[in-house]
């Protein structure tokens, strides 16, 4: 896989989804859990979501279950609590591994593309983001106690970059 691009993942609702479809846009990309101390930064996410998403922004939201079982709730389940308790509309998919033999690929690839704190691929915890610019290179990747209110101004100079057309 060369670019975030050639990803296909699958929907919270089983579809699969071509990564493609987010071409031009900035990503935050998020391992996400319902029953973690860090669960309340869906609203954080939400509220970026809101604010930027008619600018270019897309939140995309990974349910992982590796760290301490904080998501055993299977799609529906985790679907109807994001909403019902946060409000969340920016997508969310199935629930995958990041870490170890059977980690996503596309999780791979980010931790590949963004090492962590020492040179670590590992992901620490849930709600590890990762920032994925215009263009598709990931840019930056951020830890759990990063709250997502703090990457609003890389996200606005981000989003003011204009996309490099195909071609």
């Amino acid at each position: 896989m060369a670019t975030i691009y050639d990803f296909e993942v699958r929907g919270i609702d089983g579809r699969a989804v071509r990564l493609d479809a987010y071409r031009g846009q900035v990503l935050l990309i998020v391992n996400v859990a319902s029953r973690c101390g860090f669960t309340p930064q869906y609203t954080e996410l939400e509220a970026l979501y809101q604010k930027y998403r008619e600018h270019g922004l897309a939140i995309l939201g990974f349910p992982c279950n590796q760290f301490g079982q904080q998501e055993p709730a299977g799609e529906a389940e985790i679907k109807s609590f994001c909403a019902l308790n946060f409000g969340v509309t920016f997508p969310l998919f199935a629930k995958v591994d990041v870490n170890g033999p059977a980690a996503d690929p596309l999780f791979q690839f980010l931790t590949r593309a963004r090492r962590g704190l020492l040179g670590t691929r590992r992901i620490k915890w849930n709600f590890t983001k990762f920032l994925v610019d215009r263009q598709g290179a990931v840019v930056g990747r951020y830890s759990p106690l990063v709250k997502p209110a703090k990457l609003d101004g890389r996200i606005q100079t981000l989003l003011a970059e204009q996309p490099v057309a195909a071609g």
